[in-house]
């Protein structure tokens, strides 16, 4: 089988890799359920490559990331609910639908009314989905107010989206300030279960769980994108880091045998320069 710049190609080699006894044994034992996490760590890669500037890896992990789709409709095509054909014509639907300003009756219509238009248009989806299920005999149970928030998202994000949402319907607080005196408060809960005599590990995770929820609500409350700070200080780590690497190459030492001081020493000193 030879590569091919059509996606038919792709569909193709997914059906042999997974045809039962000539197909890959290790292809033909995966489900939904155990190539999800694999979808999740492409889209991270792609976001990755994207940061970097790096455009050839950036190819190869849309192409990673493509796969993944490619697997999931192949799956899906084995028990008969939908195909790849069906997912290409869904999402041009919904685009074409979500867009009558650019493809419809409302070409030209004003950026303020867009997203309106969105809004109206997205709940006559919900409703034709709705519909859908109803019509094939599939309940949907009863959806609170905060499931419209994925459990799959990082749950630094999900924590971001459920405390938006909630701000919504007035369940916040007005000033940022009340936040931080709520991450005192957890962070000495915190403290208190740390210092016990015989700490409870479950207790600790739960406190050290409020603390960063806490911190999640005090970034939406400063506008910032707690993902974003955390990832920029993520960065400024790995500077950091590689400096006291450089210092221990000058110094023809390694990492294991500089003690503690040193690689603070050679910290503080990158910290000053290199930021």
């Amino acid at each position: 089988m030879k590569p091919s710049r059509e996606i038919s190609r792709l569909i193709e080699i997914m059906a042999a890799l997974r045809t039962p006894v000539t197909g890959c044994p290790w292809d033909l034992e995966q489900n939904f359920e155990t190539i999800a996490p694999y979808t999740l760590e492409e889209a991270y890669e792609v976001a990755d490559a994207i940061a970097q500037n790096d455009l050839v890896n950036l190819r190869e992990e849309l192409g990673d990331l493509l796969l993944q789709v490619v697997y999931h409709a192949r799956m899906a095509e084995e028990e008969e609910a939908f195909d790849f054909g069906d997912i290409v014509e869904g999402i041009t639907k919904k685009m074409i639908r979500r867009h009558p300003h650019v493809f419809g009756d409302e070409n030209g219509e004003k950026a303020e009314h867009v997203k309106g238009i969105w809004e109206r248009i997205k709940a006559e989806e919900k409703a034709e989905k709705k519909a859908e299920r109803d019509a094939l005999g599939i309940s949907e149970r009863q959806k609170g107010y905060l499931d419209e928030v994925p459990f799959a998202f990082p749950a630094l994000q999900e924590a971001d989206k459920l405390q938006r949402r909630a701000s919504k319907v007035g369940f916040d607080w007005n000033d940022a300030r009340l936040v931080l005196a709520k991450i005192r408060e957890e962070t000495h809960e915190l403290d208190e279960e740390l210092s016990r005599t015989s700490p409870d590990k479950n207790r600790i995770t739960d406190e050290l769980g409020d603390t960063l929820f806490a911190l999640a609500n005090l970034a939406r409350h400063l506008d910032i994108d707690p993902e974003e700070a955390l990832r920029r200080t993520n960065r400024k780590f790995r500077r950091r880091f590689s400096a006291i690497e450089e210092h221990a190459e000058r110094m023809d030492t390694t990492l294991e045998a500089m003690n503690l001081d040193e690689m603070e020493n050679a910290w503080q000193a990158a910290k000053s320069t290199k930021g």
